[in-house]
């Protein structure tokens, strides 16, 4: 390790300031870097949101991810080694292509820019792949990462600066892009021509509930499994179970909020129970239960590595809750009352990613205020 150490040293020298490839230095420290400790770290509190840590959220990202696999989604759940490998056989391709395409354009950016490559990218990285079907096309991905990227990151100034969460604005721009292959029956099962699976094919809990004509309270579905994750869906957002294992350790090591993660909670099940209270006759989606929208979509995942984002979140506790709160009621809103849409958490969450700014300008505003009255006082 010393002798590679000593080798980059000598070819980073011609990188450096002055040196033949000074242009191309974000490209040699962010290949030095993902070695390597930077040379130089920071002591104090850099981070004026939060002490966030990306490499922890991909690793714990990737880390729940594995966790999908070994229950069994995506395949037979009788055999656990057929799972993993049907399983990575369409996620990694989808992983590689978003890195290579994100990373590409991270670099590109760095290098006009003369900054340092961030590495804040890899959570982007890993997410995006999660949250699409698993028989998307590489080059859909390729260009939604770059949307994602270029137009949800990059233009704002990088890192820290975007107001949205790049990975599901490339997301976004897929499904209004192309609805007809990022949504509906055909892309919501992976399984091989006359392959048997465990339950049904086709589409997801959510589109199937919608497309249902009778009461709710006969549906055909098991709460438990899709739970588990055992009902089709994206890749990274069929098990609840796992994303809550996922919150668990994001909340342990401080890097998700558990208040945006609470507010989500308690907005979901007082917008969900006003619905049950008031019921409909034409609308059987009025009788789902709270328990329900958190285990059927994107629920769980958004709320857990979506909704928590610190850059595109509210920075004061207090707006965290609000933040929250306002997801999932808006939620279970757009579920219960479009039929056009079953699935809405990640236009929410866009949606409130813009409504952060203004829910701190006016908590920060009020409490202006106060200390004046208060300071007025005495």
């Amino acid at each position: 390790m010393k002798s590679l150490r000593s080798l980059l040293d000598r070819v980073g020298r011609n990188f450096e300031k002055g040196g033949r490839l000074e242009r191309f230095h974000p490209l040699w420290e962010a290949a030095d870097t993902f070695l390597y400790t930077p040379a130089s770290v920071t002591k104090g509190g850099a981070h004026v949101r939060d002490a966030l840590d990306p490499a922890k959220v991909a690793l714990l990202s990737d880390w729940r991810h594995e966790v999908i696999r070994w229950l069994g989604v995506g395949y037979s759940p009788d055999s656990m080694t057929a799972c993993i490998v049907h399983g990575a056989l369409y996620f990694l391709p989808l992983y590689v292509v978003t890195m290579v395409v994100g990373v590409s354009w991270e670099v590109l950016f760095a290098v006009v820019r003369r900054l340092e490559v961030n590495e804040g990218f890899f959570v982007t990285g890993i997410l995006f792949p999660l949250i699409l079907p698993p028989t998307t096309p590489l080059w859909q991905a390729a260009l939604g990462i770059s949307f994602g990227v270029v137009l949800g990151k990059e233009v704002f100034g990088g890192t820290g600066m975007n107001f949205v969460n790049p990975a599901l604005a490339a997301r976004a721009f897929l499904f209004f892009a192309y609805p007809a292959d990022i949504s509906g029956d055909k892309v919501w099962t992976a399984v091989p021509p006359g392959a048997a699976i465990d339950g049904f094919s086709g589409a997801t809990v959510l589109a199937q509930m919608r497309q249902m004509t009778g009461p709710f309270a006969d549906q055909p579905f098991s709460w438990m499994k899709a739970f588990i994750g055992l009902e089709p869906g994206s890749m990274g957002e069929t098990s609840a179970l796992a994303c809550l294992i996922g919150a668990a350790i994001l909340i342990g090591t401080g890097i998700g909020s558990w208040r945006t993660m609470a507010g989500v909670t308690l907005g979901t099940i007082a917008m969900a129970s006003v619905f049950n209270l008031i019921g409909s006759t034409t609308n059987h989606y009025f009788a789902v239960p709270f328990w329900w929208h958190m285990v059927a979509g994107g629920w769980a995942f958004g709320t857990v590595f979506m909704a928590t984002d610190p850059v595109t979140s509210p920075f004061s506790d207090r707006g965290k809750w609000i933040f929250g709160a306002l997801i999932g009621v808006f939620v279970v809103l757009v579920r219960t009352v479009n039929p056009a849409y079953p699935e809405s958490m990640m236009l929410v969450i866009l949606f409130m990613n813009v409504v952060a700014p203004v829910i701190d300008y006016a908590l920060v505003k009020a409490n202006v205020r106060r200390r004046q009255k208060r300071r007025a006082e005495t």
